[in-house]
């Protein structure tokens, strides 16, 4: 099955900062919910632009997407 990765952007001087406590909230979320999710993180795309991700069956995205609103997705390639 595939596996998509949900991306939220964050921008401005505390991109970083932000999807990293993003990241926080989202390892929580997989836990409370008991989510299949073998892959969280967060990484700079720029000095004023950086995303949080989770990676996520493709079965489970609707009700993940639903919940927490992703920005964006795109199929994950490992």
């Amino acid at each position: 099955m595939r596996k998509l990765k949900l991306i939220w952007d964050f921008r401005g001087p505390d991109a970083l900062k932000t999807a990293e406590h993003h990241e926080i909230h989202l390892k929580e979320y997989i836990t409370i919910k008991n989510i299949n999710c073998d892959l969280t993180g967060f990484e700079a795309i720029s000095n004023v632009h950086a995303i949080a991700y989770m990676v996520v069956l493709e079965a489970d995205m609707k009700s993940i997407r639903d919940a927490l609103k992703p920005h964006r997705g795109q199929i994950f390639e490992s």
